[in-house]
């Protein structure tokens, strides 16, 4: 199918809803640890607190990837998925700030992240399916822009209610003793539930789906295909035929999302303890602290949206390869610094780094894998990789409380700084992996060939390429 081209402002409302997604994802990167602690858990407590985001991944993503390949209705097909797990993300994230104990936090968090895996995969399909080969580098840029803008947008505003002064009251009702959650905590979230909603909302609204170009062929496939098991035999199909790039960039992954789960968990919390100085939850240092991390997340955030066009003509320059790990270890060197930052203001400046890797993150290791990818299984490849990205927040959820508690003791604040400085090690272990992929760009592909190719199977780009074997773009003729 020769797809039209679609102009920017189709692009751009095609991939609005990614601000959305980000926005409710962001709050809860930059608070959660924050909002654990305020409810009574120790450090070595909160990384098994975050066990919901990797578990509903793992078991999620690939189901409903799916799912998704095999339906089409009236609001199409990736449509139905990423708008009911707005609606529930967004009912889950307007009531998370109002929890008073810890395992209703921690119910909130899993019903969160499940929706977001629900609206996470399907999303990026919806935009690889709408693109032409030739303009999905542009699509998938775009979406890179509005993740960061939406990551901004979460991690300062907590801030702008602190500098308003919304902290003097508490949110949470009930008895004098229940814990208390910072009003800018609260006011922000329920703000980031709205904007959830409304973002997706646009892009349902404004942007239509191509529908299978055999609808008699694709619906015999799809009654054959029916039912969890036809799904989870698909799933285990596609991990079998999972080619070598995919499983040498699958070490990369590791080590990077090891690498950002270390900071995302801990360092709110280095910033209140290290850098503000705070001797405990209650001390007040600890909420501007938290605070403080927030507009740190920020920087790196924007960074990523500026510099989120300048690494693709980078990549032609050197390449993909190259660009990857030069950003990721921009991300491990910023991140490293933090034991010798005690400015807040300085702080920020090791975002700036993690800026530049997050946005190479986004893109480069997706488009390495961008070769060999059939259109028809998209989702359940997109939720394949995914693993890549889950198993290491399982492994850090499971294995950083234990290792925390021997190697610094139970609740003790100075585990955070080099929790985070672990960040920086994993990050350089990936840089020195994505060194050793095997990247199909280093064939020099003529683009004829490739255009070729991709009218006998879809390729895809940035945030949602899952490769199956030969696609015959390579093949020597």
């Amino acid at each position: 199918m020769q797809k039209p081209r679609l102009s920017f402002w189709q692009i751009w409302n095609m991939s609005f809803g990614f601000l959305g997604i980000q926005f409710g994802w962001g709050l809860q990167l930059a608070n959660m640890s924050g909002i654990y602690t305020y409810l009574g858990a120790r450090p070595e407590q909160v990384p098994i607190l975050w066990l919901a985001g990797p578990v509903t991944g793992l078991l999620v993503q690939p189901i409903i990837g799916s799912m998704s390949d095999r339906t089409w209705n009236r609001l199409g097909r990736r449509r139905p998925y990423f708008l009911t797990g707005a609606i529930l993300a967004s009912i889950a994230l307007f009531f998370m700030p109002d929890s008073s104990v810890l395992w209703m936090a921690a119910g909130l968090l899993w019903i969160l992240d499940a929706n977001i895996n629900v609206s996470m995969e399907p999303f990026r399909a919806f935009v690889a399916d709408k693109l032409s080969v030739d303009q999905r580098t542009a699509g998938f840029a775009m979406q890179s822009f509005f993740i960061g803008v939406g990551a901004t947008l979460a991690n300062i505003l907590p801030y702008i209610f602190r500098r308003m002064h919304v902290d003097d009251r508490a949110v949470n009702a009930g008895s004098s003793s229940a814990p208390v959650i910072p009003a800018s905590v609260s006011y922000s979230f329920k703000i980031g539930a709205v904007t959830f909603l409304i973002c997706v909302l646009w892009t349902v609204i404004t942007t239509k789906e191509f529908p299978p170009e055999n609808m008699a062929e694709f619906d015999r496939k799809r009654k054959e295909r029916k039912g969890i098991s036809a799904t989870v035999s698909e799933v285990a199909s596609a991990l079998r035929e999972m080619p070598v790039t995919m499983k040498q960039l699958a070490v990369v992954q590791f080590f990077t999302w090891l690498g950002l789960f270390c900071m995302w968990m801990f360092f709110g919390l280095m910033t209140s303890y290290h850098v503000f100085g705070a001797t405990s939850e209650k001390d007040p240092r600890f909420t501007d602290g938290q605070a403080w991390g927030g507009n740190a997340f920020a920087i790196y955030s924007i960074t990523c949206f500026a510099v989120a066009f300048l690494l693709p003509p980078l990549a032609k320059l050197t390449s993909r390869k190259i660009v990857h790990a030069i950003s990721l270890l921009c991300g491990a060197i910023g991140l490293l610094s933090v034991y010798f930052i005690h400015d807040k203001s300085i702080l920020l400046l090791t975002m700036v780094g993690v800026g530049v890797a997050w946005a190479s993150i986004l893109a480069m290791p997706y488009a390495i894998l961008s070769g060999a990818i059939p259109g028809a299984r998209m989702g359940v490849y997109m939720g394949i990789f995914n693993f890549f990205i889950v198993i290491p927040e399982i492994i850090a959820s499971f294995a950083f409380g234990p290792v925390i508690r021997a190697a610094f003791g139970s609740d003790n604040p100075n585990s955070a700084i080099y929790v985070v400085m672990a960040g920086g090690v994993f990050l350089t272990l990936a840089a020195i992996s994505v060194l050793l992929v095997k990247d199909v760009a280093d064939k020099n592909v003529p683009e004829a060939a490739v255009i070729a190719g991709d009218e006998e199977e879809l390729l895809t780009l940035p945030e949602s390429a899952q490769p199956v074997p030969s696609t015959g773009l390579i093949d020597e003729k």
